[in-house]
């Protein structure tokens, strides 16, 4: 057990954040770390060239023209066949694929567009109820899905019913899946698995596969950095109180207490989320939980300082060969780069 918490910091365990519906419509915006996002600032890796002719096509979906090649000169390129209103980018986590949605979102002249994770666009549902939302979002010249889930049957259906219906009055889509690299024939597998469940759509929507391997772990070592009590407690006071300390325990029984909709608000403000006593998680309720919480945490590029266990070990090799891998594999790749983002605090 580590020392006392912080009485300077943040608990976020005494949060309880509430939102409202019209609060969660306007929250459909990238991510900060995606606020400039843009096309030419797309790393494409040379050795992965569907990297490349992705960010191409996806240039024409959002009206750009691209320039090619053509007899050692560059020049614009001719019209292209019309593009279909959906595109669905199908690849492992850290290839990029939110980046190049966030360029979609930001190149595209629309006057309404809209952009979240699936889980955001699935609690606008449930707290406004169906009718509300599509009213809504009636009329959206583009909505962006990141992450779109397929484990969920009953929140699959209700999301490719809501799109089936948006895209029939000329809204057009842009959607990422979440499978992991290196898992042979699983990018085809979930392109068809959404496909299949969204059957009376499937002809609005062209799928591209994005190769690569994760970006984050590039430039970085394979393990999250695990800090001792006194690493832990000089991290937190140099944050100050824009640093949230709390017992890794209690914030996963807090996770169950609070809609995922709402995680975001349980870290308004923070610059540091520290968590003590790191522990393997055994249940698949807390697990997702917390998947979903390193989500937004990493979305808001908010730096973990953690003790106990390290991070990339917390989900079991049960868990880890499972239905969820590729939600436990996407968060490791996450908590990795999170705890790998802190200052030292001793540092000129």
């Amino acid at each position: 057990m580590t020392d006392t918490m912080n009485p300077n910091a943040v608990h976020l365990t005494d949060r309880q954040p509430v939102v409202t519906g019209p609060e969660m419509l306007a929250s459909l915006v990238p991510p900060p770390q995606f606020d400039t996002a843009t096309f030419d600032s797309y790393r494409s890796d040379d050795a992965y060239p569907s990297q490349s002719e992705a960010k191409d096509l996806l240039q024409r979906f959002a009206g750009k023209s691209v320039a090619v090649k053509r007899g050692g000169f560059f020049s614009r390129a001719k019209k292209e066949p019309e593009m279909k209103p959906g595109v669905y980018l199908d690849g492992g986590f850290g290839v990029g694929k939110t980046h190049l949605l966030a360029s979609i979102y930001h190149a595209m002249p629309a006057r309404r567009k809209y952009f979240g994770s699936f889980i955001e666009y699935t609690a606008l549902v449930g707290a406004l109820g169906y009718k509300n939302t599509v009213e809504l979002l009636r009329g959206a010249d583009l909505l962006c899905i990141d992450e779109f889930e397929l484990d969920d049957p009953g929140d699959t259906m209700v999301m490719t019913r809501l799109l089936g219906e948006l895209v029939g009055t000329g809204t057009r889509l842009a959607a990422t899946s979440n499978t992991p690299p290196n898992a042979l024939g699983e990018g085809r597998f979930a392109a068809q698995d959404f496909l299949r469940e969204i059957h009376a759509m499937s002809d609005s929507f062209q799928t591209l596969r994005i190769d690569g391997v994760d970006f984050r772990q590039r430039a970085l070592d394979g393990q999250a950095i695990v800090h001792d009590d006194a690493a832990y407690a000089a991290r937190i006071a140099a944050a100050g109180p824009t640093a949230s300390d709390d017992l890794f325990a209690d914030v996963i029984r807090h996770l169950a207490t609070v809609h995922p909709s709402r995680y975001i608000r349980l870290i308004d403000g923070l610059s540091l989320v520290g968590l003590r006593d790191v522990d393997q998680l055994t249940d698949q309720s807390e697990a997702l939980r917390f998947v979903a919480f390193i989500d937004r945490v990493y979305d808001a590029q908010i730096p973990i300082a953690a003790t106990g266990v390290s991070l990339d070990q917390v989900f079991s090799e049960e868990m880890l060969g499972g239905g969820y891998c590729k939600k436990y594999l996407r968060a490791i790749s996450r908590l990795n780069a999170l705890t790998h983002s802190i200052e030292d605090p001793a540092a000129p």
